[in-house]
């Protein structure tokens, strides 16, 4: 028993020796991360805002060249032809057989349908 008492301690591991401190870290590579983070989230955040100048000055564009007889759909889903065209308002007619008319905002107007998009609703 003493025997192989004496043989364990031999193969006990040796408790471990003085290590090394570790080194400090480079400052331009502990900056290096958060300046390419800004540089992304700037980059996405302009590119965003250009898009939406972008759609903002086509959505303007398509409202000022609406005209009498075009088909348009309204955020609300109603489908009309366009009456008649006021500075803040839209009258359109939805329904043929009774000559319902109804006035929105132009804000209301989604978008113009093309001439495909009538061909369309038809069938």
């Amino acid at each position: 028993m003493l025997l192989s008492i004496a043989v364990l301690a031999q193969q006990a591991p040796a408790p471990p020796g003085p290590t090394a401190p570790a080194k400090p870290a480079d400052p331009a590579s502990m900056w290096l991360l958060p300046a390419m983070m800004f540089a992304l989230i700037t980059f996405m955040l302009l590119t965003s805002r250009s898009q939406k100048k972008r759609e903002a000055r086509q959505r303007d564009q398509m409202l000022f060249q609406m005209s009498k007889n075009d088909r348009v759909l309204t955020i609300g889903g109603i489908i009309g032809t366009v009456i008649q065209v006021k500075d803040n308002e839209v009258v359109l007619k939805v329904d043929e057989s009774t000559n319902t008319k109804m006035t929105f905002l132009k804000s209301a107007i989604q978008r113009v349908i093309g001439e495909e998009g009538a061909e369309a609703e038809k069938k």
